[in-house]
């Protein structure tokens, strides 16, 4: 199978490509002074009672599962994670290959980051450029995702000042020893290992498991993909896991608040 990651990463730049122009940090901070302050990503992920955080995740289809809930509309998936008690969201806005779009995330954020209890919401999408960085902050993200394996070092480096520079954290992807060490040296606060090989769509918790336990111990750690079960979540929180990324099993569940209740393992 060829690699799908390096195939949606090459249409990203492609799509992307039209709309791009200098992004300078001064724009940025610009931008996060003059918007208002969304809430922490980081710190939602650690839950003060020691229980494992739940980012509920919007996403209608991908191309490992395919549909999952193909129309459902993204304001009303968030209204279902914030009376199930979600930690945090996390927004598709890739059309492409997930359904997703900016309105999604700016539908989900005037809502989901302003009504009590406020909660942040992650733009997830495969991040190129700082012009995504300000699309992010100027739809009321609080994070970004960075993929370290599609990445450069100096693409890496980018986008986290970007983040940074707008008052986003930044969640780094990776799935194995060498991306970890990158994203160490990137000075990653946030980490999430991401279960699915995105190469081959091959899932196993088993690289969280051996992952996390070496993280530095600052890092907020999170695992995900493949979390169905509390066995699943208990599994991730026994490796080190602060919290677990849940997007298909959430999406399909007829009670979302039963299931992140039965993630809250500590």
């Amino acid at each position: 199978m060829a690699d799908k990651l390096t195939e949606i990463m090459a249409w990203k730049r492609r799509e992307i490509a039209p709309l791009l122009r200098d992004v300078t940090p001064a724009e940025l901070a610009a931008a996060n002074a003059a918007l208002p302050r969304p809430p922490s990503f980081a710190q939602a992920l650690r839950r003060t009672d020691g229980t494992l955080a739940v980012i509920s995740e919007i996403k209608r289809r991908s191309p490992s599962a395919g549909d999952i809930k193909t129309g459902a509309s993204a304001l009303d998936q968030a209204k279902r994670y914030q009376a199930a008690g979600a930690d945090a969201l996390s927004v598709l806005t890739d059309e492409k290959f997930f359904g997703g779009t900016l309105q999604d995330l700016r539908d989900v954020t005037a809502h989901f980051c302003a009504t009590p209890p406020a909660r942040p919401c992650l733009r997830k999408d495969f991040m190129v450029h700082p012009l995504q960085v300000l699309e992010a902050r100027q739809a009321g993200a609080s994070a970004i995702l960075v993929i370290v394996r599609a990445l450069t070092d100096a693409e890496i480096a980018t986008l986290s000042d970007a983040a940074a520079a707008a008052g986003l954290d930044s969640l780094f992807e990776i799935h194995d020893e060498h991306e970890l060490e990158r994203a160490v040296r990137h000075g990653a606060r946030v980490i999430g290992v991401n279960n699915r090989d995105l190469a081959v769509f091959k899932t196993d918790l088993g690289l969280s498991e051996r992952l996390i336990p070496q993280f530095p111990r600052e890092v907020t750690a999170v695992s995900e993909s493949g979390i169905v079960t509390r066995t699943d979540a208990a599994r991730a929180r026994a490796a080190g896991a602060h919290a677990v990324l849940v997007g298909e099993a959430l999406m399909k569940a007829d009670d979302p608040a039963q299931l992140i209740a039965d993630f809250r393992v500590s």
